[in-house]
């Protein structure tokens, strides 16, 4: 019999494997381990965060992306911003340990408010508001340029809010989705909701509409953030996103980036409705990328189990299948919809060859894919036919 280890073929096959699987933990352990950056960092941040204006209802610039986080090395991106007003403020608060803390956002109002065959006779109209949460190595003004949300948010009288993780919390702008305290509602949790809260305020949103989505470790925030104030939501949409409840450390992190939650997935779900009885509906979009190497698909699979058990669907729900083939301007992708009597509550796309970007985006910004199908108009869709009760 041939002992393994005595095999030189064998054994660098293993030495090659273990450096190959080390060099990836690293890689990843990077992007997701919050370091203190260095003060060149924190200066080049606050650059990219001027000009600012000194009162919200000012309007800034046309965004303009940093050069350095475009897929190519072509002259600028022009900006094509929408008709609407795109303000610049910020949100300061104490974190879970009585810090003081500042998180910036950006809201996009647009000229006119959606026509809304849902309100009351006689109510005065109110604008529905998307909250939308980027991914790593992103900031919340390329987030919004890449996605072209603005855009479709004034045709459809949308406003659109970006909050924007901070260099200081986390080098990259990584939300830390995988970190149980944030999980369970701490984290960077109370300063989106904060963020929500103060536009609320300031604003004439109309509550009973107001829906949270992003990409990436944003979907996985935006998830978050919703399972924990279910009540300010009346959908959400996920692009490319982990699973929730699984992680708890940078290497926990990136096991569920490539193989899902595995056992996690129906326990994480119990736990947060044991916290709350009655916990109320929140209609889900999916949207995933058969070639997505970061976050596989396999976590879209988990979510939708996840959904599943959040809207309460039983296993033998209603289903619509629909298949569409693909061409020079679009990936071929599948929708399933699963319904509650006539009501679409979970939809579910995946896309063929789409790898990890935003489907439909500007593909000469990072982390978007040119190609449709459009997963900012999905979004939309989706949202404009869910408004919460009460």
């Amino acid at each position: 019999m041939v002992k393994t280890m005595s095999n030189p073929w064998l054994r660098g096959l293993l030495r090659a494997g273990k450096k190959q699987q080390r060099s990836v933990v690293r890689a990843i352990g990077k992007l997701l381990t919050p370091a203190k950056p260095k003060s060149k960092v924190r200066a080049a941040a606050k650059t990219v965060l001027k000009p600012r204006v000194a009162k919200v209802a000012a309007t800034i610039a046309p965004l303009k992306p940093r050069t350095a986080r475009m897929a190519s090395a072509a002259a600028p991106v022009p900006a094509t911003p929408a008709s609407g007003k795109w303000l610049a403020s910020h949100h300061a608060g104490c974190s879970a340990h009585g810090a003081m803390r500042r998180m910036d956002y950006w809201l996009y109002l647009p000229e006119r408010p959606s026509d809304d065959p849902g309100a009351k006779p006689g109510a005065k109209p109110g604008l529905p508001l998307i909250v939308m949460l980027h991914g790593c190595d992103q900031s919340a003004t390329e987030f919004a340029q890449g996605t072209r949300m603005n855009q479709l948010a004034e045709v459809a009288g949308y406003a659109v809010l970006y909050p924007q993780q901070s260099v200081s919390s986390h080098p990259r702008r990584c939300w830390q989705w995988y970190d149980r305290a944030t999980q369970q509602g701490g984290g960077d949790v109370p300063g989106i909701v904060g963020i929500i809260d103060q536009v609320l305020k300031q604003y004439p949103i109309d509550r009973s509409r107001v829906y949270i989505c992003g990409i990436s470790a944003g979907a996985a925030m935006a998830n978050i953030v919703a399972l924990n104030h279910p009540d300010l939501f009346a959908g959400i949409g996920l692009h490319s996103g982990p699973i929730f409840g699984a992680g708890h450390s940078t290497i926990g992190a990136l096991a569920v980036m490539q193989h899902g939650g595995g056992a996690h997935v129906d326990g994480a779900i119990a736990e947060m409705l044991g916290k709350r009885p009655g916990f109320p509906s929140l209609p889900t979009i999916l949207i995933h990328g058969e070639g997505d190497a970061v976050v596989r698909s396999i976590n879209q699979v988990g979510l939708v189990r996840q959904a599943m058990l959040v809207n309460q669907l039983p296993p033998d729900s209603v289903e619509k299948l629909v298949d569409k083939t693909g061409n020079a301007r679009g990936h071929a992708y599948q929708v399933r919809d699963i319904y509650r009597g006539r009501k679409v509550v979970l939809r579910i796309a995946r896309i063929a060859e789409l790898k990890h970007a935003w489907s439909g985006g500007d593909a000469r910004l990072s982390f978007n894919s040119g190609r449709g199908p459009n997963a900012s108009k999905m979004m939309l869709d989706f949202f404009s036919r869910q408004r919460r009760a009460g």
